[in-house]
């Protein structure tokens, strides 16, 4: 469990935004501890909170910090209060390839709707907007997807920046005892 943690990125999280079908929230929960995110938060305004599914998510809820809330302005101020830029997800002339951003700053990704994408309040408040470039009929993959190919990208360039060498803090050693405390239970 310490291996993990100490890999964690605490400066790269995602950002769920009113992702319907809780299979996809459960899908990028997983990816993101695949790829070492440090926190995932959940935004909901429009949908009810989805139940993660324990199976789908590979049990990895149990070891993801997860933040919920319901008004977008809350929620940006709180990720700026992180020191985090936010980049939602989102095809327009404005939005730089998720090849050309600096993954290694202080990030959270935001993923939208599957059918709306992100709402425009959030757009609004996000820092920039960034999308994933397409060679087929398809302008866009599925959202779990989209959070897979965007943390494959960070974890590249992060790995290649030294940033996953072995990194302990106080804040760490007490998600590392929260961790030892629920070990016992089921997911």
């Amino acid at each position: 469990m310490r291996q993990v943690l100490e890999r964690r990125q605490d400066d790269l999280q995602a950002l769920i935004e009113d992702v319907h079908d809780p299979h996809n929230a459960s899908a990028i929960l997983r990816s993101a501890d695949g790829f070492g995110v440090g926190a995932v938060n959940l935004l909901y305004t429009r949908e009810e909170f989805p139940e993660i599914s324990k199976p789908v998510s590979a049990y990895t809820r149990k070891w993801m910090p997860v933040d919920r809330f319901e008004d977008p302005e809350a929620c940006v101020e709180a990720l700026h209060a992180r020191g985090l830029r936010v980049f939602a997800t989102h095809l327009d002339e404005g939005a730089r390839r998720h090849l050309d951003i600096d993954w290694t700053q202080p990030s959270v990704i935001a993923f939208g709707n599957e059918h709306r994408g992100c709402s425009e309040q959030l757009l609004a408040l996000a820092d920039e907007r960034v999308y994933i470039p397409m060679q087929g009929f398809a302008q866009s993959f599925n959202v779990s997807v989209s959070a897979a190919v965007i943390f494959a990208e960070a974890y590249r360039q992060r790995l290649a920046a030294g940033l996953y060498e072995p990194r302990w803090s106080e804040a760490k050693e007490a998600l590392y005892q929260s961790w030892i405390a629920r070990s016992g239970r089921d997911g």
